[in-house]
């Protein structure tokens, strides 16, 4: 038996190398620890694992590779082996360079050494995937844990094998009521075919993502949810099992019904109400169109969706409107945003309309939306032309009854100084008739007090003249552009069915005015409704509406059209009272109009047209001046 042994002894090394060749090709390092020596020996595979070099170590060299965290492991370790525990092992980090970071394993037992001595030996192995593997599947765990969503593995046959909280709150049921038992539970009476649809989309290797169907909780409510499911395999490439996420969107789903139902009401009031909503970004480009807008513009939505919103203006705000945009943008100064203003329309047919604007800013995001509202003021305006008419025909009726009265006070005034010229010249003649000399003194007497009286009558006149040319006007800086645009929007209602062809050439030096407003407007709105009248039965009907600017004191207005024209002896007496070329009328709208410009230092004239027609110029006094920007 002792010689047996013996040889055993001696074979040590020869075996010792051969497990360690054989340990080195599974991955694994071979090591002895000699308690006597307080040294290490290694393997070449346990010395690369480590990082060093050379076949031994101290027991300290072995501690300076470990991590200081995990030293107390590796040496208690070593004490419960050599204490006479049958087999014992550690995990520890290690610090080297060659294994920076790296995860080992050593196993260990007390054993007879080469020299017949105890010593301990053992394995040395690279654990650092399993680790990576442990701390990925801590990770999951912990995402599982804490995620609002259902996450759900089952069978490929719909057992479920996993079970988180957050399927716990969703559903009503305990992992521990759930693992083990079907899916199925989870299903409403009429989905039985869609889960054997999207289980047979699995099998097959498919993913479904985010489907949107609905599932039932424990205490019967039926939810909607949204599924997202994939197959998984064991890493042999065979398919065993599939992970489902489960989303409610139950309050989602109600939110966007709400918010559907929202939109549907808001589109069917935009619908029925009578002003149309235009929406434009930042460049000018529609981005919204209603169907009021489509009915008042003569266009459909998907003509103008994409376009400048220029092209519903007529000339010359069509070429102005993007300069408008980039001043407002530029500069913050509102023309016509969060203001309104009566405009003019442009209709796909070419003809245009008067209008109301307003406009609103809109903030979405990062995005800034403009959003306008037109109200065609076609039908308003024919009203209120009605109803001036009406009151033009009452002033009418009591300019008669005042004209009445003035001619009763006017012949009461004058009559007696007139009697009285009549009886002094009748005495005189009387006494001329005598013949006799001494009669002159009393004849020159006469005639002196006649002149009296006469005097006296003209000064009754005059006075009434002043009476009546009295008047006060509060005059005040005024955009030109817009005073004409007010203007010919009352003046030109109805102006498409009579097919004039109305055009604009607005001088932009031409901005402001010192002028009486509503005065100024009553003065374009009698020539521009002449004008109209004019051409009538021409076939050539031209409206033309300018502006000029004069001097730097001074701006010009004209109105021209392609009337019948005005002979030139008529237009020589034009502004006089009760000169007129109308069938029917007084003649004293020019002569009024005139009375009004020449009250605002300016002066108005008439001379013909070249193209056929007259052409009304006036002349009002401007300011260079921008009034905003004094405020």
């Amino acid at each position: 038996m002792s010689a047996r042994v013996h040889e055993d002894r001696a074979n040590l090394p020869a075996r010792h190398e051969a497990l360690c060749l054989a340990m080195g090709v599974a991955g694994m390092g071979v090591w002895r620890w000699e308690p006597s020596a307080e040294r290490l020996y290694l393997s070449s595979e346990a010395g690369a694992l480590l990082g060093v070099t050379g076949d031994s170590l101290t027991g300290d060299g072995l501690l300076g590779l470990v991590h200081p965290e995990d030293r107390d492991g590796i040496a208690h370790m070593l004490r419960a082996v050599q204490a006479g525990a049958e087999t014992s092992e550690s995990d520890f980090r290690t610090l080297q360079a060659g294994g920076a970071g790296r995860w080992l394993r050593i196993c260990g037992r007390r054993g007879v050494g080469p020299g017949g001595g105890e010593e301990l030996h053992g394995v040395l192995f690279d654990i650092s995937r399993g680790k990576a593997a442990d701390a990925a599947t801590s990770r999951l765990a912990a995402i599982l844990d804490v995620s609002d969503d259902a996450i759900i593995a089952t069978t490929l046959d719909g057992i479920i094998t996993d079970w988180n909280p957050g399927a716990e709150g969703l559903f009503g049921y305990l992992a521990g009521e759930m693992i083990g038992g079907s899916l199925a539970i989870l299903l409403p009476p009429d989905h039985q075919q869609e889960a054997a649809s999207f289980q047979e989309r699995l099998r097959r290797g498919e993913r479904i993502a985010h489907a949107e169907t609905r599932r039932r909780r424990k205490d019967g409510a039926i939810i909607d949810v949204s599924l997202t499911m994939a197959p998984y395999g064991d890493g042999s490439g065979r398919l065993c099992g599939a992970s489902i996420v489960v989303r409610d969107r139950t309050e989602a789903r109600r939110s966007e019904t709400e918010l559907a139902e929202r939109e549907a009401h808001l589109h069917a009031v935009l619908e029925t109400v009578l002003d149309g909503m235009i929406v434009i970004d930042p460049q000018g480009v529609i981005r919204s169109f209603s169907m009021t807008a489509a009915r008042l513009f003569g266009y459909e939505p998907q003509d103008v969706l994409g376009r400048n919103v220029s092209m519903l203006m007529p000339a010359p705000y069509r070429d102005e409107h993007d300069g408008y945009m980039t001043h407002y943008m530029t500069t913050g100064q509102r023309r016509v945003i969060g203001i309104g203003r009566l405009v003019v329309g442009r209709r796909k047919d070419g003809s245009t309309f008067p209008m109301e604007l307003s406009v609103g800013e809109v903030r979405s995001g990062a995005h800034r939306f403009f959003t306008g509202f037109v109200r065609d003021l076609t039908e308003r305006q024919q009203t209120q032309k009605r109803l001036q008419e009406l009151q033009a025909e009452l002033f009418h009726m009591s300019r008669f009854t005042a004209l009445g009265e003035m001619a009763s006070t006017l012949a009461h005034e004058l009559n007696q100084p007139l009697s009285a010229v009549a009886n002094y010249l009748n005495g005189g003649r009387r006494l001329l008739d005598g013949g006799q000399n001494e009669s002159l003194p009393m004849v020159r007497d006469a005639m002196g007090r006649a002149m009296e009286q006469a005097l006296r009558a003209g000064d009754i006149i005059r006075r009434l003249r002043e009476f009546v040319s009295r008047g006060e006007s509060a005059r005040q800086l005024e955009n030109l552009p817009r005073l004409i645009e007010e203007a010919s929007g009352l003046a030109l209602v109805g102006v498409k069915e009579t097919g004039v062809h109305v055009s604009y050439a607005l001088d932009p030096r031409a901005e402001y005015v010192f002028a009486d407003k509503i005065q100024i407007q009553q003065v374009l709105l009698n020539l521009i409704r002449n004008a109209l009248e004019a051409m009538q039965d021409c076939a050539n009907r031209q409206l033309t509406l300018s502006t000029r600017q004069i001097d730097a004191q001074t701006a010009q207005i004209s109105v021209a059209d392609t009337g019948t024209g005005i002979a030139d002896d008529i237009r020589a007496q034009l502004f006089r009272p009760f000169v007129t070329t109308k069938a029917h009328g007084m003649g004293v709208g020019l002569s009024i109009s005139r009375t009004i410009v020449e009250a605002h230092n300016g002066r108005m004239w008439a001379e013909a047209n070249p193209a056929g027609g007259t052409i009304f110029h006036l002349t009002l006094r401007t300011q260079e001046e921008d009034p905003d920007s004094a405020h």
